[in-house]
């Protein structure tokens, strides 16, 4: 196992126990203020030690992580689930899909009254 002793960046820290899929959506992750260490905006390169709180938004939901291990490699998920604890909150539940309005072919554009309740049913 790549253990580091010391420091690690926390965008590859990130990215090596599979919070993020890619080092550069972990970078821009970072870049866009959406990853916090104590309660503070992280930037990309900054260090990272065990102990340490990680908060990571994605998607309206936000993974709360304590850092376990430092690793910069990436490894498998048995091995990173072991690099940190997860606090997250549970996902809350996937809303239903919305219909999907279909106009039929020749129709031409929906009048205004038409548009309104399309927006209606898109919650608009």
């Amino acid at each position: 196992m790549a253990e580091h002793e010391g420091s690690v960046r926390v965008d590859a820290w990130i990215w090596s126990v599979r919070l993020a899929k890619t080092r550069s959506l972990a970078a821009a992750a970072c870049k866009a203020g959406h990853v916090r260490v104590n309660g503070e905006r992280a930037k990309p390169a900054q260090t990272l030690k065990p102990g340490d709180e990680v908060r990571v938004r994605e998607d309206g939901y936000e993974r709360v992580v304590v850092v376990q291990k430092l690793i910069r490699k990436r490894v498998g998920a048995s091995v990173a689930a072991e690099c940190l604890i997860d606090n997250s909150p549970p996902r809350p539940p996937r809303e239903f899909v919305a219909p999907v309005f279909e106009r039929d072919r020749g129709a031409g554009r929906p009048t205004k009254r038409e548009r309104r309740e399309l927006d209606g049913l898109r919650g608009r």
